[in-house]
């Protein structure tokens, strides 16, 4: 069957031939319907630190997964064939301590599933498992809820999630982006604010910011700008650079927080799915073909990615 294969630091995916698998005890084989391509892909790609967290490889990558079960292994009760399911890449680490979705079938734990809404599409529901889990744990993560002041950097693929389900959980929401052109999309998503940078809303007295760019002078905006005299709190998400020099005078005399948040939950993802099956969070999603993942993963390089990329694996 076709996958994808990353086999080294500073080495492009390799497109490849493999064979299929089979569900073993208490795991069932999906038939991968879209899969989603994230900048942690690129990371892996560009940052042997990465290693560390994945197992001998090869391995196929691909973290955000949605598709059909066609086989049930021993002593699965609760899924049959035909079920549509999204995966949480949590579980398992999917694409990195076990094969991920760049792959037209995948073996997959049955702690890792679940059911898709209906009125979710499999690019959404993929979308879901990781933009939506991340965005959406980091409000978790910062305790968001109606009526506080959110900042949010980065509108891009998890950044356009978070906004929008900030904004509906009753959140005033303030959007820093670079690119003026997604403006209007944070406007109409609820953002009561939108400037390039957070510093820009200094003087709004922000209760948390959630930073899913993660580009070093980011966290160190976010620090200085969330409100002072206690309980400010920034949520650290985005990776873009793994290291940041920061003003520990506001930290400390502002007792403020910083917090790290990976992923999420399963309750994070149907969080995100609900909202997609009402229609209330409708993300920009671009679909390409599975052949397409390496000129994808360049547009997350390039940064000309519109949304969130998701492969089309099959119909």
């Amino acid at each position: 069957m076709r996958a994808w294969h990353f086999v080294g630091t500073h080495k492009p995916f390799e497109r490849v031939e493999i064979p299929e698998p089979t569900a073993g005890p208490g795991k069932v084989v999906i038939d991968v319907k879209a899969a989603g391509l994230c900048h942690s892909d690129v990371g892996i790609m560009e940052d042997e630190k990465w290693l560390a967290n994945m197992k001998e490889l090869p391995v196929v990558p691909g973290h955000e997964t949605a598709g059909v079960i066609s086989e049930v292994g021993e002593g699965v009760t609760d899924w049959k064939v035909g079920d549509k399911v999204a995966v949480t890449p949590m579980a398992e680490f999917m694409g990195y301590m076990v094969n991920g979705a760049w792959e037209d079938r995948a073996e997959v734990s049955v702690e890792a599933l679940i059911p898709m809404p209906e009125g979710v599409s499999f690019a959404e529901a993929a979308a879901a498992t990781d933009a939506g889990m991340t965005s959406v744990g980091a409000l978790t993560t910062g305790g968001v809820e109606a009526g506080m002041k959110v900042g949010i950097i980065g509108f891009g693929g998890l950044g356009q999630i978070g906004a929008r389900v900030a904004h509906l959980r009753g959140a005033k929401v303030y959007v820093a982006e670079i690119n003026e052109k997604v403006w209007d999309r944070a406007r109409e998503g609820g953002a009561v604010k939108v400037a390039k940078s957070i510093a820009e809303f200094a003087d709004d007295e922000l209760d948390v910011i959630i930073d899913y760019a993660g580009f070093g002078v980011t966290t160190k905006e976010a620090l200085d700008v969330v409100k002072w005299s206690g309980g400010g709190r920034v949520v650290q998400v985005g990776m873009g650079k793994l290291e940041a020099t920061i003003d520990i005078y506001p930290l400390i005399l502002g007792r403020k927080e910083l917090v790290g948040s990976q992923g999420g939950s399963k309750e994070d993802i149907l969080e995100t799915m609900k909202y997609m099956a009402s229609g209330d969070l409708t993300p920009v999603i671009s679909e390409i073909d599975f052949e397409e993942i390496a000129d994808g993963i360049q547009q997350l390089i390039d940064g000309t990615a519109e949304g969130r990329l998701v492969a089309k694996v099959a119909d």
